[in-house]
């Protein structure tokens, strides 16, 4: 929780950042996955995206994020989800 206020400090985040130390959302998202880096095998969270609809129902899931493309595939699907609402 410290890393990630300093990050909130650091970005200057207008908004509130959760944390999920005993890894209960993360398990439910099912992002809790064994990863390898250079051959070496270790547990961490997926870089995942949930868009959620305000009654709570997932609309779109994204796996596997790549920062850099992300935000224009993001505005992309919530685009396309408020057209067909």
């Amino acid at each position: 929780m410290k890393k990630q206020a300093q990050f909130k400090a650091n970005e200057e985040l207008p908004f509130t950042l959760l944390s999920d130390e005993d890894r209960e959302v993360i398990n439910l998202y099912g992002v809790w996955v064994e990863k390898s880096l250079y051959g070496k095998k270790f547990w961490g969270v997926e870089r995942s995206t949930f868009i959620i609809s305000p009654d709570g129902i997932i609309e779109r899931i994204f796996r596997k994020v790549r920062p850099k493309q992300h935000s224009a595939q993001i505005l992309k699907a919530l685009h396309e989800l408020r057209a067909t609402s």
